[in-house]
């Protein structure tokens, strides 16, 4: 991996191995890791059971959250690895509450609005690896993990998000991109997958 302070954010769909890729390769090279929060998320339970109720609640909450963990990234001194960037929350996952009937549109605005705000004053990643899955595996996966509160996520929602992301990687623009097809790879349990992704990460990260 090439010398210097990086910034690189794991995006993907939920189940698709971005928290065990984070931890992987900071363990792997002493990158500091930023885990998004679920297990303390006050909202995330009541939002599986009632989207439309929590849907706009859990947005801010989320947004919030990464603007923090943004704005501490980018004051590290070190290398930084991120599960999931702040662009996901808009672009992935308000849009499609608002496009499913889950999100009011005057909430959906306002919520657009103050996104468009923050994120004005953040640099974007050096390098955004997007982790692309298909239906079989993040449903595998999710079931394998066995989370209490993402038991009554409904295969449709998981596909709806699927779609986007396909969707928004193509628009991405604010920096550099990784794309990785993981239904056929496993970097947890196989090192030559590992170390394909890390060839892969050192030939798309910027020179410093």
């Amino acid at each position: 991996m090439k010398e210097g302070k990086y910034f690189v954010s794991v995006a993907g769909n939920i189940g698709s191995g971005k928290s065990s890729l984070t931890g992987i390769i900071s363990d792997e090279f002493g990158w500091k890791p930023y885990f998004e929060k679920v297990d303390t998320n006050p909202y995330l339970k009541d939002f599986y059971a009632d989207m439309s109720r929590w849907s706009f609640n859990l947005q801010v909450y989320f947004l919030s959250h990464r603007f923090s963990v943004h704005k501490q990234i980018l004051k590290a001194r070190k290398s930084v690895i991120q599960d999931r960037s702040i662009y996901e929350d808009v672009e992935i996952f308000a849009e499609n509450l608002y496009r499913m009937g889950k999100m009011k549109k005057r909430d959906f605005d306002n919520y657009k609005r103050l996104f468009a705000e923050m994120t004005s004053f953040l640099k974007p990643p050096d390098l955004l690896i997007y982790l692309r899955t298909g239906m079989p595996k993040l449903i595998k996966q999710i079931r394998l993990r066995g989370r209490d509160f993402e038991k009554t996520i409904e295969p449709d929602y998981i596909l709806r998000l699927n779609n986007s992301y396909d969707d928004w990687i193509k628009r991405y623009s604010l920096g550099r991109k990784l794309i990785i097809e993981t239904d056929n790879i496993d970097f947890v349990n196989r090192r030559k997958d590992l170390d394909r992704i890390i060839e892969l990460m050192g030939k798309n990260l910027p020179s410093q």
